[in-house]
């Protein structure tokens, strides 16, 4: 997604590492400082994005009355949490059409954060420890491996757009699995399949949101790219825990 703003003249272009005559496309018609600063106020967003969420989501686990309130099931705590559930989903599709209203747009990324970080912290109420911290430092690895293996293939001359017909697709596969799954619990190895595919399924999407960044998102779809790879690398974490939830389940 994010294709880039013709009046940007295509942007077919990035570097790495942050050197101004590094090249990483081989079509590249800018100059790759203008490109190299572009990656770096996205990447210094989901940073800020993934700081944000891990301290909102551990302060979620860690405080007894969170935790005691949800597990009360009142008529206040469910409200609660489907207002926590929905809320990110209410405030994407305002962030989405003002991606480009500079300041407006960062103060609903910060909202979107803030929201999608409590949701966080409500599906790790329901794990142990051991498993989010396993989780945490595989998502690291995970998402570490793929952002260096992306920007070499680009460096390759490798275009990656073809995976967008492929995780669309997965997507659709994935979402009929989980509803198959929640309607007609199948046990926790099917749980744990679901795990595996949905961390496969999101981590094509960190490649292919990492190649629109290098070569693709126009100067100002900042927005637009640190929501994909946030949202990449978050759900890649989630399904990870899931995957390890449903091993721990099976033992």
């Amino acid at each position: 997604m994010g294709k880039g703003d013709h009046r940007h003249h295509g942007l077919e272009a990035g570097v790495f590492p942050p050197s101004a005559g590094a090249v990483v496309c081989p079509c590249m018609i800018e100059s790759p400082a203008l490109r190299w600063a572009f990656i770096r106020k996205v990447y210094a967003l989901v940073a800020m994005q993934l700081a944000a969420t891990v301290a909102v989501a551990s302060a979620v686990y860690f405080v007894p009355d969170i935790g005691r309130f949800f597990a009360a099931r009142t008529p206040a705590s469910l409200a609660a949490f489907v207002a926590i559930i929905v809320a990110p989903l209410i405030l994407l599709v305002p962030m989405v059409l003002l991606r480009k209203r500079h300041p407006l747009n960062l103060i609903l990324l910060a909202l979107y954060t803030v929201s999608m970080s409590c949701a966080v912290g409500l599906v790790c109420l329901s794990r142990k420890g051991i498993i989010l911290i396993e989780a945490a430092a595989l998502t690291l690895v995970v998402v570490l491996g793929l952002t260096l293996y992306t920007f070499w293939a680009a460096k390759r001359g490798h275009d990656l757009r073809f995976l967008g017909p492929f995780l669309a697709a997965a997507c659709l596969i994935l979402m009929l699995y989980w509803i198959a799954q929640t309607l007609l619990p199948m046990g926790s190895v099917a749980t744990t399949v679901y795990g595996c595919l949905a961390a496969l399924v999101f981590s094509g999407f960190l490649i292919y949101d990492t190649d629109n960044l290098i070569k693709r998102h126009g100067y100002d779809e900042y927005v637009t790219a640190a929501i994909c790879l946030y949202l990449d690398t978050v759900n890649i974490f989630m399904a990870i825990v899931t995957c390890l939830q449903g091993s721990s389940d099976s033992d």
